[in-house]
């Protein structure tokens, strides 16, 4: 018996160095020489798969024990590298297009749990007052720990009207927040605007999608038209990102031609590369150049850029890109740190990897990663601060390191203690129904200080 088992661990050894010699040549390494196979290392996988193969207590298919173990070896690297099933792939793909059925929430994984990195404006996970760094312990009645990202997502995508129950862990609440949310199809407006006041314009950008920069163009267009501005801000805040063209078109849109929007430095030649304000960086295929609809003062109208932790990837390209130009004064707080690059990688069967292969810099060379883009002008959420503790690319666990400052990176949060004793009615009744923020709502403090700072006031200060 022993013989036999021996054999079949020599069988699946060969089976396995094949898989990792096909994956030596896969996209992202063509233009390397293949690196030596770990042979000791690839003999281990082998016995620790015979062991299950042919000891588990219930019978594993080959395809399932694989599938596991190259989702383990991607998760095992950095928060953002992912294994991407067929239905992990189609969404994906369908998410860049701005439409998906879902609750709305960007999500990472912390300690065994779905973190929460930012909920998406005007979606019913947003509505229901769900905020950045909330954990999900439980879905429905299942517990979370134990599960995989793209288990715990798959859950809580479904039909439209359907609903879902999410028990939250809140840093600085004594007990769990219980929501029950009724999925939607998330159609997600990315771009949105509005004349604040006479002579001043708003744009919000919730997501960097497909034709975001196309849209900020026709927004700017309506703006310029209902009357001369004198003053524009630009909010990111809370958007999490989303593909890279996306921000180098929202960038061109403010920058001068061919202005350097952002670089980026792996260790495969098409990892390192430079991004311009350029039609060949922020066009795919032969579309017309939308910029060129520019009205001709969006060049040059003084522009505050708002950003918070929840400002992420696309949205930190963007806001380095303008604040390294001196095109725009950033305010806010410090923005999430998520200075890295995932290429997507098609495999067999109509499913993918999303691996990291690069950190991104700003014009002047500095890295984000870990770090996030430091206002010009910090100004906190209300007058009286922040609302709490954000969750940032520090807080994950095996996120990448900052490789250009890695003393200035900011420490990870520590975990809020929980509230000895019972809370109070009336504060019980609010832990229950979490608080939604409006963003250019008359109430938006950030945002009145960032129209006062373009109108020449003092910005008032918190006391």
């Amino acid at each position: 018996m022993r013989n036999k088992l021996q054999q079949a661990g020599l069988v699946l050894f060969g089976l396995i160095a094949g898989i990792f010699v096909s994956l030596n040549f896969s996209a992202i390494a063509q233009k390397e020489a293949a690196a030596p196979l770990p042979i000791e290392e690839l003999r281990a996988f082998a016995d620790v798969f015979n062991a299950v193969k042919t000891g588990y207590v219930e019978p594993v298919e080959d395809k399932k024990l694989i599938t596991h173990a190259i989702s383990g070896m991607l998760t095992g690297l950095d928060p953002h590298s992912q294994y991407l099933d067929a239905d992990a792939f189609k969404d994906l793909q369908v998410n860049t297009q701005g439409e998906f059925g879902g609750l709305g929430i960007e999500v990472g994984m912390e300690d065994g749990f779905v973190k929460v990195v930012s909920p998406i404006e005007d979606t019913p996970a947003y509505r229901a007052g769900i905020k950045a760094g909330d954990l999900i312990v439980k879905l429905d009645d299942t517990p979370v720990k134990g599960m995989t990202l793209a288990d715990a997502v798959k859950r809580m995508r479904g039909k439209p009207k359907t609903q879902i129950t999410l028990t939250i862990a809140r840093k600085g609440e004594a007990k769990p927040i219980v929501v029950t949310i009724t999925r939607e199809v998330i159609k997600v407006q990315s771009v949105k605007s509005k004349t604040v006041e006479p002579g001043y314009a708003y744009v919000r950008l919730t997501q960097f999608q497909e034709d975001t920069a196309k849209k900020l163009v026709e927004h700017l267009d309506k703006l310029w038209k209902e009357g001369q501005v004198k003053g524009l801000v630009l909010d990111l805040r809370n958007d999490p990102g989303g593909l890279l063209h996306g921000a180098v078109g929202v960038s061109a849109a403010f920058l001068p031609p061919q202005a350097l929007v952002t670089s980026t430095d792996g260790r495969v030649e098409d990892a390192r590369r430079k991004y311009l304000a350029s039609p060949e960086d922020y066009l795919r295929g032969s579309r017309t150049d939308f910029l060129k609809d520019l009205p001709a003062g969006v060049k040059t109208v003084p522009m505050v850029v708002l950003v918070n932790a929840g400002s992420a990837s696309a949205s930190e390209i963007v806001a380095g890109a303008l604040q390294d130009h001196k095109r725009a004064v950033v305010m806010g707080t410090q923005t999430f740190g998520k200075g890295s690059v995932q290429t997507i990688l098609p495999l067999a069967g109509n499913t993918a990897i999303k691996l990291t292969t690069a950190r991104y810099y700003t014009p002047s060379g500095r890295s984000i990663q870990a770090k996030g883009i430091e206002p010009d002008i910090v100004v906190e959420e209300t007058a009286n601060g922040s609302s709490g503790p954000r969750l940032r690319e520090a807080d994950l666990e095996r996120h990448l390191e900052n490789d250009k400052d890695k003393a200035a990176a900011p420490k990870p949060q520590t975990k809020a203690p929980a509230t000895k004793g019972k809370p109070a009615k009336d504060e019980a009744e609010d832990e229950e129904k979490p608080s939604r923020f409006e963003f250019a709502s008359k109430n938006d403090y950030q945002l009145n200080q960032a129209i006062n700072l373009l109108k020449g006031l003092q910005i008032i200060q918190a006391k």
